[in-house]
């Protein structure tokens, strides 16, 4: 593949060109030249977009896809085809599958799915047997398959010493630790976010503090046994103060939050819309300036999709009986920069890279083509039509947003909307 990108605003604090407009000449899935009025030679695509900008590619840290076992909902295939349309050029592939990612030949599976894609896929493979949190997976053969993290999706870990054992065990290949922060006993049979909201409509609540205290044992745990752990999608004040508290002391860890819950309130659960049911819940607008607040002052790591497609029969029923997730991939980003600037916008979408894989790729000669395309300008409602997934739990329709994705350049490949 041989492109020549024109008049691109590269965003790249990594990168010596970071701010400039540069053009960007790419041959065989490098970087070969940067300069200024290149010349388009034969054979190379031309890229020239309304008010270009490029980053390093984007990395989707919570993604679930169902194949294997929920083919239905999404295939590797299709899944990684929407991620690169969303401005992604890798993601890490939740565990919540059919059967469950917790053997090397699980994750040798999905990456096998996954070849010759321009999108990336690292598995997260399951830190606990069957994701019941009773046993430890065979999480260093899994290492050795591929698995960039260890951790059950939206399964607590309800004993702390498998934590602990855990961040020791792990402390011996460099692995990535996950717990999911909700105390179970706490939540209970809870649904939404406990507040006012749940009050009046009469549905069962999840309160704050079964979060915070899930995140403080955690980190009392981190802190006692060493290790490396991230804290995904968290939603609540009194985590980002714990978190933040945290890095204070030098503790290993790292947090992410979910795009909608940076995004939504929980006053739209008053029509008992599925569409919004999600773990954690969607919270308060206290709880939601928390959020940004931490996404701005980099106490909070990365911003992800929480992308869980689901088919109608899980999600267009009674309100109880519907499972969490909802799709929010293709508005990621577009929501994302309604929040921050476009530089803090690429910061949260890259840094799950360095966290999981332990790589990045700066925008300069002689690096790898690992590059997002996208505009800042314009605004547009995300409607039915912006929906590319096989699932239709859209939690952003209807909502106005900024910017495009305009595609991107990766494995040596373009995929340009």
């Amino acid at each position: 593949m041989k492109a020549l990108i024109k008049n691109a605003i590269i965003v790249d604090s990594d990168s010596p060109h970071h701010g400039s407009t540069k053009d960007v000449r790419i041959k065989d899935g490098l970087i070969i030249e940067i300069g200024e009025h290149l010349e388009n030679t034969k054979g190379e695509t031309l890229i020239e977009r309304d008010n270009l900008h490029i980053s390093q590619g984007w990395f989707d840290s919570s993604v679930s896809m169902g194949q294997p076992g929920f083919e239905e909902r999404e295939t590797i295939d299709h899944g990684l085809q929407v991620a690169a349309s969303s401005g992604f050029t890798a993601v890490a592939l939740n565990p919540n599958t059919y059967p469950i990612i917790d053997t090397s030949s699980d994750v040798t599976f999905v990456k096998k799915m996954a070849e010759g894609h321009a999108t990336s896929l690292f598995p997260i493979g399951a830190l606990t047997r069957n994701s019941e949190s009773v046993d430890l997976a065979e999480l260093y053969d899994m290492q050795q398959s591929g698995a960039v993290a260890f951790g059950d999706y939206q399964q607590p870990i309800a004993n702390p010493n498998l934590l602990k054992i855990a961040l020791q065990y792990t402390q011996g290949f460099n692995g990535l630790v996950l717990s999911f922060p909700q105390e179970q006993k706490i939540a209970g049979k809870g649904m939404v976010n406990e507040g006012e909201i749940s009050t009046r409509v009469g549905l069962k609540g999840i309160p704050a503090i079964a979060e915070s205290l899930q995140v403080a044992r955690d980190l009392h745990i981190l802190e006692y046994a060493g290790g490396s752990l991230h804290i995904p999608t968290i939603s609540t004040k009194a985590s980002v103060e714990l978190i933040k508290q945290a890095k204070t002391k030098g503790l290993d860890v790292t947090c992410s939050v979910a795009i909608h819950n940076l995004y939504l309130l929980d006053t739209v659960i008053d029509d008992f819309d599925t569409r919004y049911k999600v773990l954690p819940p969607l919270r308060n607008q206290e709880h939601v300036d928390a959020l940004i607040e931490g996404v701005k002052d980099g106490t909070i790591d990365m911003v992800t999709s929480d992308h869980n497609p689901l088919d109608v029969e899980r999600k267009h029923v009674e309100f109880d009986n519907a499972m969490y997730g909802a799709i929010s991939q293709e508005a990621t980003f577009k929501a994302l920069l309604t929040i921050v600037s476009e530089k803090r916008a690429v910061t949260l979408l890259t840094a799950g890279r360095r966290r999981f894989i332990g790589t990045s790729n700066s925008i300069q000669e002689n690096s790898p083509a690992n590059i997002t395309l996208f505009t800042t300008k314009g605004t547009a409602t995300f409607t039915q039509e912006h929906i590319k997934s096989t699932s239709n739990n859209a939690i952003f329709l209807n909502q106005k947003m900024k910017g495009e994705v305009y595609g991107i350049i990766a494995n040596n490949q373009l995929v340009l909307n």
